[in-house]
């Protein structure tokens, strides 16, 4: 007989794929400013900044006081389109004073791109 014939196995190796890096691009935020004036009663402000944006009371009264003091506040930072909205949903807001029902209309607001909002 003759001997067996020489049998060999085949080895795979699979190795792990290498990951591609994914980079996420970041949103820039955007900051929802409302102006100080000297028409809008600190009630109508606060309320303004509680319905529109939903803070607490607290919270509303210290950014109506800070825009008070400084001239403007940030109430709001996120995407664009979102501080677009919540501009808008601020400026829906009028003032009527009794008696005689007088308008002063909505309380001034801007948004402006937030600092260090930037890719690196």
């Amino acid at each position: 007989m003759s001997a067996p014939a020489d049998t060999f196995e085949e080895a795979v190796i699979t190795r792990p794929r290498e990951k591609d890096q994914v980079r996420t691009r970041r949103v820039p935020p955007y900051n929802v400013v409302i102006e100080n004036d000297d028409y809008h009663s600190f009630e109508f402000v606060v309320e303004v900044l509680s319905k529109a944006l939903g803070y607490a009371k607290e919270r509303a009264f210290q950014l109506m006081l800070q825009a008070h003091n400084t001239g403007r506040a940030v109430v709001w930072t996120g995407p664009k389109e979102v501080a677009e909205l919540k501009a808008d949903q601020i400026r829906t807001l009028h003032e009527v004073r009794e008696p005689g029902h007088l308008q002063l209309g909505p309380v001034s607001c801007t948004i402006e791109p937030a600092p260090g909002g930037g890719d690196s």
